[in-house]
């Protein structure tokens, strides 16, 4: 059965929470990564926070030496995070209004609101040849303001996608489709990322049009706990064939 166009890059934040837990290097993100991407994944991404807590800086650069697929750093634009994308240079940066306080990302960027704002960072760094990426809420009226930021790509912020798919998966993905189809038609390509899963993600993949890269951590994770690192990533592989 043939993968479909949706590339897998996992999110190893909660690697990094696991390793900061003692201090010392156990569980090693390195030796980690080399094994995730020879699974099969084709991309590594970090979310590193001004804390600290679980990505450290020094491990964005750390890692820069050795991922070998597409790497993706993701973050608030602040002026620390600036300077460091543009010292890294990765394959692609993905803007993400967290503040610092919150417990994970919960929203997307308001791109009438701040236009003007992703407008400067996104062309500095495009100026740079880094591929970039909005965290965007499921609503095609947002999509026309994204359009004049210059963005590459949008990530679907897919918490309510995940939260509504036991109850009612059709109208849980239905405003998704209308963003995706109004990103394709703009141009702009599409990722995804948040709370997709082993249960939801297939049937996700499977109905948004032009879906080009999802970006899972927690969930993968977690079931690797049960399943094995190796059997997880090739599990998460499986539900992007079809």
């Amino acid at each position: 059965m043939p993968f479909s166009n949706t590339k897998l890059s996992v999110n190893i934040n909660k690697l990094a929470t696991i390793r900061n837990a003692r201090g010392g290097n156990n569980p090693n993100l390195i030796a980690f990564v080399k094994k995730i991407e020879s699974y099969g994944a084709q991309g590594i991404t970090l979310h590193p926070r001004p804390d600290e807590r679980h990505i450290r800086y020094q491990d964005t650069m750390d890692l820069k030496l050795i991922v070998s697929t597409e790497y993706n750093i993701e973050g608030n634009p602040t002026p620390d995070f600036i300077a460091l994308v543009l010292q890294i240079k990765p394959n692609q940066v993905t803007l993400v209004p967290d503040e610092p306080n919150v417990l994970t990302s919960n929203q997307g960027w308001d791109t009438i609101k701040h236009e003007v704002f992703l407008k400067e960072i996104i062309a500095l760094f495009k100026s740079q040849g880094i591929r970039t990426s909005i965290f965007l809420n499921p609503d095609p009226m947002l999509i026309p303001s994204a359009k004049l930021t210059g963005t590459d790509r949008i990530e679907l912020y897919t918490e309510s996608y995940a939260s509504q798919y036991l109850v009612n998966k059709e109208h849980a993905i239905a405003p998704y489709i209308a963003t995706a189809k109004a990103a394709m038609e703009a141009g702009i390509g599409i990722n995804a990322g948040h709370d997709l899963d082993l249960n939801n993600l297939k049937y996700f993949a499977q109905n948004i049009p032009g879906l080009l890269e999802v970006s899972i951590g927690h969930a993968l994770i977690c079931d690797a706990l049960e399943y094995g690192i190796a059997n997880t990533v090739k599990m998460y592989l499986n539900q992007l064939e079809f």
